[in-house]
């Protein structure tokens, strides 16, 4: 899986990330221009060289993020390298709390609510907490699938685990003894590419897969409530695209319950709401993009944040407007970040032309019918030349073997 640049938003702090480095600002007002910049190139602590089975050094990490997050009250900050890391930051003000290992290179990672524990999903189909609260503490391994794990989730009250595979299932899991499984949500016929908790309805569950479908579920029970195919949902002069679809990114805004998703290498992020009675998904519009969105963020005060692959503009701000989501051209804020960006470019030129992040886990199919048909007609000339072989060595009436005149070839099949 190709990482690309990523954006996250808490409160009132907002972190790029793109390569090896992130940086972190404030959008609180455009006169802090304070300016946080991390390069994991120069982390302390490196993994232990492993060696594969011909006793060579495998190959060794390039220090780009894999994955990142912060924690509910913004407190805390993570971030998973493709060195074998997992690096923890204060916010408040921003420092580096601790370097650790980790077993393999991750692919999400999340914060337990009570903001004590990490949790990492590896491509192994393993997932390892490690304590905030002990910086340096050991990673513990809490559960594990027999594929590759794409997102890990957690209840709001801390009770449940969500994980989601390759293998088209989301486990919901006991925190408290992760072998113990609730529920299996079943349904998706590709990888889960994403899930999320909606924090303001705890029992509610989001998920995208590569089956592009956008579901919502009772994850307790593992009940599907409603299943919106988001393909079919293009504007009627968007043109059409035949390549597969995947969502990158689940976002939600507890304002009105605004949902965003992300489609993967495709500049369209598409705008649902949540209808919790009801428990329907309402698709309200689509966000086209001249460039790749790279990532989304909503903003505490209803506003959508867009990183996109653009230098001159590399940020863009959108606010619902009488129901209809529009762009906003004039915000010192948005200045103020966009020129961060531009002075550090160079972290997010690596991202620049990524391919599809998810393209690798698609179903491979064949179409063996033309090949089934050639072999099997090379298997019938064989019989029957072989038969013609018996035929012509079998003894005459002298004890000769008997010879076929010409057009005596047996037409039998």
């Amino acid at each position: 899986m190709a990482s690309s640049a990523g954006l996250s938003l808490c409160g009132q702090a907002l972190v790029v990330r793109g390569g090896s480095r992130f940086l972190a600002t404030t959008i609180a007002n455009s006169d802090d221009d304070s300016l946080f910049v991390y390069d994991c190139s120069t982390a302390e602590e490196k993994p232990q060289e492993n060696k594969g089975e011909d006793g060579q050094p495998v190959e060794k990490g390039n220090d780009m993020i894999l994955a990142s997050a912060f924690s509910e009250s913004g407190s805390y900050f993570a971030l998973t390298d493709d060195s074998k890391r997992l690096i923890l930051f204060r916010t408040k003000p921003w420092q580096c709390l601790s370097v650790r290992t980790v077993v393999r290179r991750c692919t999400a990672l999340t914060f337990t609510a009570s903001e004590e524990k990490v949790l990492v999903a590896d491509k192994s189909g393993d997932v390892y907490s490690f304590s905030v609260l002990e910086p340096q503490g050991c990673g513990k391994l809490e559960l594990g699938h027999l594929s590759m794990l794409l997102d890990v989730a957690v209840s709001p009250d801390d009770r449940y685990v969500l994980t989601a595979d390759r293998d088209e299932k989301i486990r919901v899991s006991w925190s408290a003894a992760p072998h113990s499984i609730e529920s299996f949500c079943l349904g998706h016929t590709e990888f889960v590419s994403r899930i999320f908790v909606v924090p303001d309805h705890p029992e509610l569950l989001l998920s995208t897969s590569g089956d592009g479908t956008l579901r919502l579920w009772e994850y307790r029970s593992g009940r599907e409530l409603h299943r919106c195919h988001v393909p079919t949902l293009q504007e009627p002069d968007a043109p059409q695209r035949e390549k597969r679809f995947a969502a990158s990114r689940i976002m939600y805004c507890y304002q009105d319950s605004w949902v965003a998703l992300l489609c993967d290498s495709i500049p369209v992020v598409c705008i649902f709401q949540l209808d919790v009675p009801r428990h329907l998904l309402v698709y309200r519009q689509q966000l086209s993009f001249q460039h790749r969105v790279w990532d989304v963020a909503f903003e505490e005060t209803q506003r959508l944040w867009v990183l996109q692959d653009c230098r001159e503009a590399p940020l863009v701000l959108y606010e619902p407007v009488q129901g209809q989501w529009q762009s906003v051209s004039e915000n010192d804020v948005l200045k103020k970040v966009s020129s961060h960006l531009r002075r550090n470019w160079a972290m997010l030129e690596g991202s620049t032309g990524v391919g599809d992040s998810f393209n690798s886990l698609y179903k491979a199919s064949f179409d063996n019918m033309a090949t089934y048909l050639h072999k099997k007609e090379e298997r019938l000339q064989q019989q029957l030349e072989k038969r013609q072989q018996r035929e012509s060595s079998q003894p005459g009436p002298n004890g000769h073997a008997k010879k076929l005149k010409s057009g005596d070839v047996s037409s039998g099949c």
